[in-house]
């Protein structure tokens, strides 16, 4: 049986005890798998990843990682808060949260450095990161100066970087072009392949077959409406109307009107 790294049971969350966020999610996610969690803007993608790292903690409900409960009282303890930052590692969607050093390199290592790894270690570290996303000229230049895709490419680095056990991604591919998409994807399968768990919340439905195997589907009740593999769901395409995952558009085409459904590919705020 695969060891579960997360388990969360009936799970509810509301910002400032007014305002829900997550409400009853029953939630497993397994050892080396790929998830990812897609639903229309505010229906509690994001909110979901923070507690899964531990940014966040559920006002009713349990959730746990690695067998242990995931509380503020769990990460009081420095060793345990230690142990788990190593295990799990996130990329935000707004990669500047994550840049705030004067210098690419030392966002890199920035978390290997507070998480006690020798000098030694970290530049194997760094060197690996480096070769891996071919951003060496970018190490010695101020996180302000990059684009959007590469400040994406330093933000994934510094992650990986801690050579975590699950790399948790917040809308990865939002507004970048299509290359830069396409080697943020080659990244994430290339994590899975080396044994990671990869968790991703996205609405760009054309990624979500190669980053998947299991989906859940949020609603704007901010449950989960359905679960089940990419085939699954993308081929039931009432569904996925249902919940503002595709639109229906029409064009005239000389005298004739037609109509086709759209996948929703950008990240709207």
């Amino acid at each position: 049986m695969s060891e579960i790294i997360f388990d969360l049971k009936d799970v509810s969350f509301s910002y400032l005890h007014r305002f829900p966020a997550l409400c009853g999610i029953d939630m497993q996610i397994k050892k080396g798998t790929m998830v990812s969690i897609i639903g229309a803007n505010g229906t509690g993608k994001s909110s979901l990843l923070q507690m899964l790292d531990g940014l966040i903690f559920p006002d009713a409900g349990s959730v746990k990682a690695f067998g242990k409960e995931l509380n503020e009282a769990a990460f009081d303890d420095e060793k345990f808060s230690i142990n788990f930052r190593k295990r799990v590692g996130f990329v935000f969607q707004n990669p500047e949260v994550q840049l705030f050093c004067p210098t690419v390199k030392e966002d890199i290592i920035f978390g290997p450095l507070q998480l006690g790894f020798s000098k030694g270690e970290i530049k194997k570290r760094l060197h690996a990161v480096t070769e891996e996303l071919d951003i060496g000229g970018l190490l010695d230049r101020a996180p302000h100066q990059l684009s959007i895709g590469e400040k994406r490419k330093i933000a994934i680095a510094s992650t990986l970087a801690i050579d975590p056990e699950v790399i948790i991604l917040d809308e990865p591919t939002a507004g970048l072009d299509p290359l830069t998409s396409r080697h943020v994807i080659d990244i994430i399968v290339q994590a899975n392949w080396l044994g990671k768990t990869i968790i991703t919340a996205t609405h760009d439905l054309h990624i979500v077959e190669e980053i998947s195997d299991t989906m859940y589907v949020f609603n704007h009740n901010k449950k989960i409406a359905r679960q089940g593999t990419p085939d699954e769901i993308l081929a039931d395409n009432t569904f996925l109307k249902e919940n503002n995952l595709i639109h229906t558009h029409k064009h005239r085409h000389k005298d004739k009107v037609h109509t086709h459904s759209h996948l929703h590919t950008e990240h709207h705020s």
